[in-house]
Formats: structure tokens, C-alpha cells, sequence
């Protein structure tokens, strides 16, 4: 029995985004969030007394911009060289050779597979061997499993590959293969890498993407870490475990406003969401995106002073969570209640008429969207870069914000005064 971590797409020093533009957010947390993902499966290989570590690519986020980057990692691997530990890692995309114009010694217990051709490295003592081939550039669009080596007879045989499998969402075509053919090689177990979200495409043998250590933005939501491997050669066993690493978790809150008419309710009750978010994720520090939507009186508020719920909200989190959640963007995507079920005659009619005509037509939709520039060029910084509001090149979002204005624009245009 020997037990391994299996890690991946760690990229060092990566910058987290859109959460350092107001006062308040969490901006050391930030800078320090991936090397403090590291030290945590440092620690956690450590505690755990692991065989070796596996790094299925992407250690890096691309060239360093110093040499602080490459002698932080020296340092991390001393810590695991103290302690017995070997670490074999393959370069992907992000960290191909190619794209490293600085290079630094590594420690001797770090074994980096080279990337002209697939390589073994093989752990006698335990009776493990390990297959991997590195990126030799930031684009390799070929199978590289076809070209892995055959199984060692007598040996657990783990396969390492930075890979996007069949294909995954947000994700370059890189390294492209089937799980059919990973599991024809007759390996143990595959460890793999590029794919931020942890999934186990299959269980006989294991083929795993584990996710990246720490979510960098709101595409990268949820827990992120992992795998603890234990692995029985001779009973043929392998326990599979994910372990949480990050320190900065990514979140989404909705909340639906919905028959709530006043606003103040509305920001109690994503307080009451937000609650259970932090509960859900153990106290972990979170960054939130909130999404406001449905239709209700609440709605004129938050569209006539975006800026000041926006705020609210914030202010809101920070109090509800103790200083542990911070508010990402804000999407506002109420409306109004429909309160006529026929058009008027007339004028007004017409125009509203025009407007249903328009909200169908997806070029007057792009027009309208570009017609949109100058006036957002005059904008203030902050109302551009906060809340999301402005995606005047999507013609759904121009759609939408027709279909938002569309009861106040009535009650305008038919002299009804004010929404009750």
C-alpha cells in the first residue's frame, strides 16, 4: 500500500480577478491566494507522510515576470525533499517549455519529464512507475497517450497527462484523446490536467482531472484542491479522496425579488443566502457574484440609483460575513411587473409595437448595442468596471434591458404617474 497526491494546473502566482476595486476587498488575500494553495498541499503531503506528489501541468501561469516565482517553488520543494517526498511533474500549456524564457535549479527530488518524447519514472522500493510526456510548446493539438509506454509488469502504472479529453468548456483543445483509449494502455490510475473543475471520467482505472488548487475567478467556482491516492498493488485497490486546498473560494447568490417590493428586503434576504453560503463552504473566505432577478416594485430602485444597492449590497456582505465574503460584481436583472395585458391605441401603441419588433430583430439588437459606445466612453471608471451593467455588445442583454424598461416606458408614454 503507497499513497499519493495527485495535483494539477496550480499556476503560481496567477492574479485572481475583479475583486480589488473597493474599499474593503480582500487585496493581500489576493496576491498571496495560489502560493498559500500551495503551501497547503505542501502541508497536507507532509502531514499525510505521501510516497510522491504528482503536478499533471500548468505549475506556472506562464512566463515569471521575476525570479520570485521559480525560488518560491525551490522553496516548497525543499520543504518535501525534507521530508522524503519525490514530485514528478509534466509542463502543459501555460508552462511549456517554449514559453519560459527563465529557467532556476530544482531540488533533486523533483523530476520534470521531458517533452520531446514520453518518458517512466519509476519508484522501485514501492513498486510504482510512472508515464509522462511535458509540453513542448503553449499549443500541442496531438495524442500524446497513443505514444505512452506499455505497462511494467509487477508495477502500478500511472499515466500523467495534461490533456483536454474529448473536449471540455473554456478550455483549448490540447492533447485530445478518449478515456477508451486511456484505458486500453492498461494502466492503474491516469492523472490528469487542464481542466479546472474535478471529475472522474472513469473508476476502472481511475481517470481523473482534479481541478486546479485555487479558483482564479468566477468561472472557477466551488472547492478547490486535490486528489489523495491510495493504492493497493497487490489487492489491486485504489482509494480515491479529494482533499480542499484553497484559501478564497468563488460563489454565486441569487436571489429572486419576486413579490419583495421594498428593497431593503431584498438585500436582507441575500444576507440570509450569504449565511448559508459561508456555512455550506465551512468558513472558508468567499467572493460572491450576485445575481438580482424576477419582477417586482423593487425593481425602479435598483434601476434609478444602481450604484448606491450596489454598494448597499456590499456593505451588506462585509457585515454579514465578519469580513470573510466579498462581492464580486453584481448583476442586476430585475424588471418590472407587467401590468397591461393589451397595447394602447395610438401613438403609444405604436412605439410599444415597435419595440416588441425590435427586440426580435437581432442586427437592430447589435446597432442599437454600438450606438451605445460613445455614451459609455463618458461614463465614470467605476460605473464601467463595477455591477456588469454594461454588455451593450450582447444583443440578449440589449433584449434585455428592453424588456426591463418596457413597463416604466408605458406608464410614462400613458401619463400613469409612478409604479405602486
Amino acid at each position: 500500500m503507497f499513497t499519493f497526491i495527485h495535483a494539477a494546473d496550480i499556476h503560481l502566482d496567477s492574479p485572481l480577478r475583479n475583486l480589488s476595486q473597493y474599499e474593503g476587498a480582500p487585496v493581500d488575500a489576493l496576491r498571496g491566494a495560489t502560493r498559500r494553495a500551495m503551501e497547503n498541499l505542501v502541508e497536507l503531503a507532509v502531514s499525510r507522510k505521501v510516497d510522491f506528489v504528482l503536478i499533471s501541468g500548468d505549475l506556472y501561469d506562464g512566463d515569471w515576470k521575476d525570479y520570485n516565482t521559480g525560488l518560491y517553488f525551490v522553496s516548497q520543494m525543499s520543504r518535501l525533499r525534507e521530508a522524503d517526498i519525490q514530485v514528478c511533474i509534466i509542463t502543459g500549456n501555460h508552462d511549456a517549455a517554449s514559453r519560459m524564457t527563465r529557467t532556476i535549479r530544482v531540488p533533486d527530488n523533483v523530476f520534470v519529464f521531458p517533452s520531446s518524447s514520453a518518458g517512466t519514472f519509476k519508484f522501485d522500493k514501492i513498486g510504482a512507475a510512472v508515464h509522462g510526456q511535458s509540453f513542448s510548446g503553449p499549443a500541442v493539438k496531438k495524442n500524446l497517450a497513443l505514444a505512452y509506454p506499455d505497462i511494467i509488469e509487477g508495477y502500478y502504472n500511472i499515466g500523467m497527462l495534461h490533456t483536454c479529453a474529448t473536449g471540455r468548456e473554456g478550455h483549448a483543445p490540447y492533447a485530445p484523446c478518449r478515456v477508451e483509449e486511456l484505458v486500453l494502455k492498461g494502466y492503474d490510475y491516469w492523472a490528469l490536467g487542464h481542466v479546472h473543475q474535478k471529475e472522474v471520467l472513469y473508476e476502472n482505472p481511475f481517470i481523473v482531472f482534479p481541478g486546479n488548487i485555487q479558483g482564479r475567478h468566477i468561472k472557477e467556482t466551488g472547492a478547490k484542491g486535490c486528489m489523495i491516492v491510495e493504492a493497493d498493488i497487490m489487492g489491486g485497490n485504489t482509494v480515491v479522496e479529494f482533499n480542499a486546498l484553497d484559501v478564497l473560494r468563488w460563489e454565486k447568490a441569487g436571489v429572486d425579488i419576486s413579490d419583495i417590493g421594498d428593497s431593503y428586503q431584498v438585500v436582507e434576504n441575500l444576507c440570509m443566502e450569504l449565511e448559508s453560503l459561508l456555512e455550506e463552504n465551512q468558513g472558508v473566505p468567499l467572493a460572491v457574484r450576485v445575481e438580482l432577478y424576477g419582477r417586482s416594485a423593487a425593481h425602479e430602485n435598483f434601476a434609478a440609483r444602481p450604484m448606491h444597492w450596489i454598494n448597499q449590497i456590499r456593505s451588506a456582505a462585509l457585515d454579514t460575513g465578519g469580513g470573510q465574503i466579498w462581492i464580486e460584481k453584481v448583476n442586476l436583472g430585475t424588471g418590472l411587473p407587467g401590468k397591461n395585458t393589451a397595447l394602447p391605441g395610438g401613438p403609444v401603441g405604436e412605439i410599444m409595437s415597435y419595440i416588441d419588433e425590435f427586440k426580435s430583430d437581432k442586427e437592430m439588437l447589435a446597432c442599437l448595442g454600438e450606438s451605445l459606445n460613445p455614451l459609455i466612453r463618458k461614463l465614470p471608471r467605476e460605473m464601467k468596471e463595477f455591477s456588469g451593467i454594461f454588455q451593450n455588445k450582447d444583443p440578449e442583454w440589449i433584449a434585455g434591458v428592453l424588456d426591463s424598461i418596457y413597463p416604466v416606458l408605458l406608464d410614462r408614454l400613458t401619463g400613469k404617474g409612478d409604479i405602486e
